[in-house]
Parts: C-alpha cells; sequence; structure tokens
C-alpha cells in the first residue's frame, strides 16, 4: 500500500551513504567496540535491551557525521571515536523512550524493546544509554564539545514534550510541525555535525557551517520519513506503510491536506486522527486526499529545500574526499523516495 512519488530530476545515478561509510570505516568499527564495551552491564537485561535495539541494522549515520566532521579537518585522537559513540547512545535511547510514548510494535522490521521486556526496562535502559553517553563525554574533556550534546539532549526532550502537546490535534500549523522535528530530530543531526570541527580545533566559521548541514540535513531527512510512511514500502521502513496515520500522528502530508481541503474533507480528517478512527479503509482515503492535495510531492519540495540550504552550508569548506561524502548524503536522504 502506498503511493511511490518519483524525484523530478532525480539523477541516472543513485546517491548513496557508500563514500561515507568508506570513508568512516576504521574509525565505526572503533566506535562499535566502544558501543559494546559501554552497553555492557552486571544488570544482564541491561545489554540484552541495548543490543537488541543497537544490532538491528540502523544505518548509524549520526555517528558517522561526527567521525568524517573530526576527520575532514585532519583530526587523528579518539575523542571524535567517544563523541560519535554518545551520539549513538543518545540516539538509541531516545528510540527506546520514543517507542513506549508512540506504543510502537516494530521497529526496523523487529518488534520493539518494550514488546518484548516492556515499558518499564526500556525507558530505564534508556536512561542507562543517556547516562553512558556523558560519561564518554565527560572523558572527552571537551567542555565545548560537552555543551553541545548536552543541550542537544536537553532540546530533544522538549521535541518529545510539544510533540504530546500536538498530538492529535489537526489545528497543527506547519510551523508547529517544523518545531517538533526541529528539535526531535534535527537537534541531534546538528550536534553530532557540530562537535567534529570542536574536537578538530578548527575555527568558529567551520563549526558553524557544520552546524548547518546537519540541521538542514535532519529536517530534510524526517520530511522524507514522514512521506516514506504513505509513500515508501513496508520492507524500506522497517515498519507498516501508515503507522504514522495508524497512531494518530501529526506529519506534514497530512497537515497540507488538511488545510487545502473541503469541510467534509477536514472532518474526515478529525474523525481519523482526533478520533481514532485509523482503519485501513479509512487510510486508503487519507491516502488518495494526500496525493489529491499534493501532500506528498510539497513535502518532498520542502525537504528539497532544506538540503540545499545543507549544501551551501558546506560551501565555503575546501573540496576533500570528506565534503563529497557528506554532500552524497543529502541526495541519498531526499532520493530515499525515488
Amino acid at each position: 500500500m502506498g503511493v511511490v512519488i518519483p524525484l523530478e530530476d532525480s539523477k541516472n545515478k543513485q546517491a548513496s551513504v557508500k563514500p561515507l561509510v568508506d570513508l568512516t570505516k576504521a574509525d565505526m568499527e572503533r566506535v562499535n567496540q566502544l558501543i559494546l564495551s559501554k552497553a555492557g552491564s552486571d544488570v544482564q537485561m541491561i545489554p540484552e535491551v541495548a543490543n537488541h535495539l543497537i544490532s538491528s541494522g540502523g544505518k548509524r549515520l549520526r555517528p558517522m557525521l561526527t567521525l568524517a566532521s573530526a576527520s575532514m579537518f585532519g583530526f587523528t585522537g579518539d575523542a571524535h571515536v567517544k563523541l560519535a559513540t554518545s551520539v549513538e547512545f543518545m540516539h538509541t535511547a531516545t528510540l527506546l523512550h520514543d517507542d513506549v510514548v508512540d506504543e510502537s510494535d516494530l521497529r526496523r522490521g523487529k518488534s520493539t524493546a518494550r514488546m518484548i521486556w516492556g515499558n518499564q526496562a526500556s525507558v530505564l535502559v534508556g536512561d542507562f544509554l543517556l547516562g553512558q553517553a556523558f560519561r564518554m563525554m565527560v572523558d572527552v574533556g571537551s567542555l565545548e564539545a560537552l555543551d553541545v550534546l548536552s543541550t542537544a539532549a536537553s532540546v530533544i526532550a522538549e521535541g518529545e514534550v510539544l510533540q504530546l502537546s500536538v498530538a492529535k490535534n489537526m489545528e497543527t500549523t506547519e510551523d508547529d510541525y517544523l518545531s517538533v522535528i526541529r528539535a526531535k530530530t534535527a537537534a541531534l543531526f546538528a550536534a553530532a555535525a557540530e562537535v567534529g570541527p570542536i574536537v578538530a580545533k578548527t575555527d568558529k566559521a567551520s563549526r558553524n557551517a557544520l552546524k548547518s548541514y546537519g540541521m538542514n540535513l535532519g529536517l530534510a531527512f524526517q520530511l522524507v520519513d514522514d512521506v516514506l510512511d504513505y509513500g515508501g514500502k513496508a520492507a524500506d521502513l522497517g515498519k507498516n506503510v501508515g503507522d504514522d496515520f495508524r497512531e494518530g500522528k501529526i506529519t506534514l502530508p497530512v497537515i497540507l491536506s488538511y488545510r487545502r481541503g473541503t469541510a467534509d474533507e477536514r472532518s474526515f480528517w478529525r474523525e481519523a486522527i482526533e478520533g481514532g478512527k485509523s482503519d485501513d479503509q479509512n487510510l486508503e482515503k487519507a491516502l488518495g486526499l494526500i496525493t489529491r492535495y499534493g501532500g506528498l510531492s510539497d513535502t518532498i519540495a520542502r525537504a528539497q529545500h532544506y538540503g540545499t540550504i545543507a549544501r551551501d552550508a558546506l560551501a565555503p569548506l575546501p573540496q576533500s574526499p570528506w565534503k563529497a561524502a557528506l554532500l552524497e548524503v543529502i541526495d541519498f536522504c531526499i532520493e530515499r523516495v525515488s
């Protein structure tokens, strides 16, 4: 089920994260070793729950951003490895917490930790991983890096609460929604990219460039995820197509379609999202309305807009394989819908 929207200017050659994966391979092996080490505990349930999600096949894009953004300025120590691991632990903790809040059954095609061990274990193991993340930040000894990542942790939590406040509220505006994803998703992308140049002790302009790159990449990434929920394939999503609809989530394709619809169509959206009438029949109707009012294509256009800003942010930096790989990641994130 779903409507796949091709990009208008899709290239013959599909963009890939492979250049970034190849460049960061050696350091990512160190990150993976540190993940296994720091996820360990004498309390048996902690590594069981943590490793269930950590080993579930995510691309680990965020820690790769940290490694790349340090290495592109010639950094060769181990601080970026610890910070990259911290970033991944922060991300994993938010996923554990998100699945509890959203009452999600699937994550990357597997049962969520909450379905296996329960909500309490998921929340508490998430807290453990956050604690380990902050211990590694302290080990690095950079107050600036600690400030960036701890601020991101606070912003992410604010985003979670903001999302709760607008949940199942069809009067949510596009600006409201962008505030949610800027906090929930883009803030960690921005922090992951910014701490690299911090430990590399490069100039403020380069640091700001990577921060802007990460923020706008994160916005584009989330907007494309929103499109994939209505126009993707379950195998690619790692969850069922339409899960956002079933969970009553307000995402940009829904907001645009609601605003552009007739009075009767807006009534349908209120019943479906606010009233919980989100069965398969209503999902089909929702898909039809989203397609009719350009909800997917216009959300893609917004993602492309943020992708362009991310690309422009890197423009002043010197050419290098690292920069080229980071630029290709932008295209990869957006071309997931093609």
